[in-house]
Parts: C-alpha cells; sequence; structure tokens
C-alpha cells in the first residue's frame, strides 16, 4: 500500500518569491529521476516525521532534477515551516516517486492554464510543456502583490499570452468570468489555486458548458469532506483475509494503522492521492477532491484518509 520511496540530495534551496522558495532536488549518483508529467507531484518525507506533497514545477523533459515550489503557510504544522527554516543544499531526503492527479491532456491545440498564488507550481510546469509541444496557450496568473509571484520572469519569457492580476493593486480577485467568456469549446482549461477561486472557476466553466476543465485543489473541498460515516461497516483485507471493524464516526485510516497496515499519507484531507488504496468491493462514500465522477463511479478505488463504506463490507485490495 505504501508507494515507492527513495533518498535524494539537495542541490538548492532559492527564494523565488516572498513568503516562496523552491527546492531543487538531484539523485546522489547524478542517475536520472523517475520520469514525470506536468501536473505531477512527489512527496517529502520530512525528518521531523511529517509528510507533505508538492508539484514539480520544471519542465518534464528535465530528468536530472525536480524542482518544488514552497509556500510558508501561516498555520503551518511543521511542514512549509521546516522546508522553509531548516532544509539546506547538502541534506538528504526521502521523497516518494511522482504521482499525478491533474493530468495535462495534450490532445487538445488550445490551453487556459489560470494560478491563483502557490497554484503556480503545477501551472507552470504544464506552460512549459505546452510551449514544448507547439500549442496555443493563454495564461492567468493571480498572486496578492507583484512581490508574491514566484517565476514571474521565465514564464514572462515563455512568450505565451499571459494576463497578471495582483490583488493589492486591482483592489481584489480577478473577474475569472470576464476572461473565461465566450471561449472555444474545444479549448483545455486548468486552474490551480484557493478554494473560492476554483469554486468561481467551476461556476464560469459549467455556465459555458466546457467539458474540458480541470482543477486542483491545496486544501481540502468544503463540500467534500463531510462528517465521518454514521453506520459502522466491516472492513476486509483481501491479501491477508483479515477483518476489523470501523465503528460509526471512525476513520478508516486510523482503523487499519491501528491494525499495523502500512498505509502512505500526507495530507489526510482527502486532496493529494497518497493514500489511494485499491477496493475490490464495497459501496464507497467518498469525500475526496481527487478522484473524477466517472472513478468515483467504477468503484475500484479510494482515499482511506476522508472516505468510508456506507454500510455492510467494504473489501480492500491489500
Amino acid at each position: 500500500m505504501r508507494p515507492a520511496t527513495f533518498t535524494v540530495i539537495v542541490d538548492k534551496v532559492r527564494v523565488e518569491a516572498m513568503d516562496t522558495v523552491s527546492i531543487e532536488l538531484r539523485a546522489s549518483d547524478s542517475s536520472p529521476l523517475p520520469p514525470f508529467d506536468a501536473g505531477s507531484h512527489i512527496s517529502l518525507h520530512l525528518p521531523n516525521g511529517i509528510v507533505r506533497s508538492y508539484s514539480l514545477v520544471n519542465a518534464t523533459g528535465h530528468r536530472d532534477r525536480y524542482v518544488l515550489g514552497v509556500l510558508r503557510a501561516r498555520d503551518s504544522q511543521g511542514g512549509s515551516a521546516f522546508v522553509h527554516e531548516k532544509l539546506r543544499a547538502g541534506d538528504a531526503i526521502v521523497i516518494s516517486e511522482p504521482r499525478n492527479n491533474f493530468p495535462l491532456d495534450e490532445t487538445g491545440e488550445r490551453f487556459v492554464l489560470i494560478a491563483g498564488g502557490i497554484g503556480i507550481t503545477a501551472i507552470y510546469s504544464m506552460a512549459q510543456r505546452l510551449v514544448a509541444l507547439g500549442k496555443s496557450v493563454d495564461m492567468l496568473y493571480c498572486c496578492r502583490s507583484r512581490e508574491h509571484a514566484a517565476w514571474l520572469e521565465p514564464i514572462q519569457s515563455l512568450g505565451i499570452s499571459l494576463t497578471l492580476h495582483f490583488d493589492a493593486q486591482h483592489g481584489g480577485p480577478p473577474d475569472l468570468r470576464g476572461f473565461l467568456d465566450e471561449r472555444d469549446r474545444d479549448t483545455r482549461f486548468y486552474c490551480c489555486g484557493p478554494t473560492p477561486m476554483l469554486s468561481a472557476f467551476e461556476r464560469a466553466c459549467a455556465d459555458n458548458g466546457y467539458t474540458h476543465a480541470h482543477i486542483e485543489r491545496f486544501s481540502a473541498d468544503p463540500n467534500a469532506v463531510k462528517d465521518t460515516a454514521k453506520a459502522g461497516y466491516e472492513v476486509q483485507l483481501a491479501r491477508s483475509g483479515k477483518l476489523m471493524r470501523v465503528e460509526p464516526g471512525a476513520r478508516l485510516l486510523d482503523v487499519l494503522r491501528a491494525e499495523g497496515i502500512d498505509v502512505a499519507s500526507s495530507c489526510e484531507q482527502g486532496i493529494c492521492g497518497s493514500c489511494e488504496t485499491p477496493v475490490i468491493e464495497g459501496d464507497i462514500d467518498h469525500h475526496d477532491s481527487v478522484l473524477s465522477e466517472s472513478e468515483r463511479a467504477e468503484g475500484k478505488t479510494m482515499m482511506v484518509c476522508v472516505s468510508g463504506c456506507k454500510g455492510g463490507r467494504l473489501v480492500l485490495d491489500c
């Protein structure tokens, strides 16, 4: 259940903007790192015991390094604060192989990319990939102020259609509907940013009938994370045959851990996908912000940190 991890070396730590640093990671023997697609992220297993997931910023062809962008969260519980205060060049750190919950559909010809704050990490990687493919790219990059805009100069040098919006300068958030209206419906739309931006993006895309609209969250969707299941249920592990009970209100992840099951996790809010677990049977009660509606309907996988079962028995492939 736990994805592959390996050790890399912190090669560089650099300030990219106010409250944002980039972390460049390389293999200790300079060998190529596992490949990744635009929109991918990796998990850092920090020395203080915390695991946190961060999007890869660099172009997908750069196999010699992984570059992450880390915003220092005001309410950091030891993740981003540790990265900003303790992580230094030369440190060894354990990371996961890349995962992608925000894949880029490269079959389109026209793309609209929208980034809010640290959401630029995945969006910048996408922009680099699309430019390399010769696609049409229209980007909106929003930040609190110009001082908070990471990688601004290299983004401007990409030669794409770029609109900048700084809340401090404009007196508030951007007019997303005005930016999105009257687009070709074959356009691919991608947005990563804070929850109010994502909500406005989803409403505008739905109203315009845009079917190729995709988001990535870095905080839990308040409409997705609800109370844990009121009904209890049984969980069976197919490989070991172990059977356990999840009582009403209990969290599946906690029950699995109490039984000694090694489950990877990072955000524990249903947004990073680290705890994704294959399901063989069961009526899943999904509360994550990762799976698509079609993936939920298939019922083949779940995020055990926030999701459970509506009743009866849940059979996990582990």
